[in-house]
């Protein structure tokens, strides 16, 4: 399983690069490492979804571990699908 370290600042500068990287390791297994996110923003979530259905579509295991607390906070003050349930993580 491939790990890809998630930047520090998702932020809109953050968006393209991270879709790339995503993208590069398609048709792999992928952890996600989001121990040193301080800071996500809304473009970068979008992408973080956007890769967890293109995976499940392919089949793959795309999964989370760890994950900051900034990054925990801010994904749910998103109002987006709870992290677990949106990475396809069993509860």
């Amino acid at each position: 399983m491939t790990v890809l370290a998630l930047a520090s600042v998702l932020d809109i500068r953050a968006a393209e690069p991270l879709q790339t990287s995503l993208m590069a390791l398609r048709g792999q297994a992928v952890t996600l490492d989001a121990s040193q996110v301080e800071r996500l923003g809304g473009l970068c979530l979008q992408v973080l979804v956007s890769a967890q259905r293109t995976w499940a579509a392919d089949g793959q295991s795309l999964t989370l571990a760890p994950d900051s607390a900034a990054f925990s906070e801010q994904w749910t003050a998103f109002g987006a699908a709870p992290l677990a349930e949106a990475l396809g993580e069993p509860a």
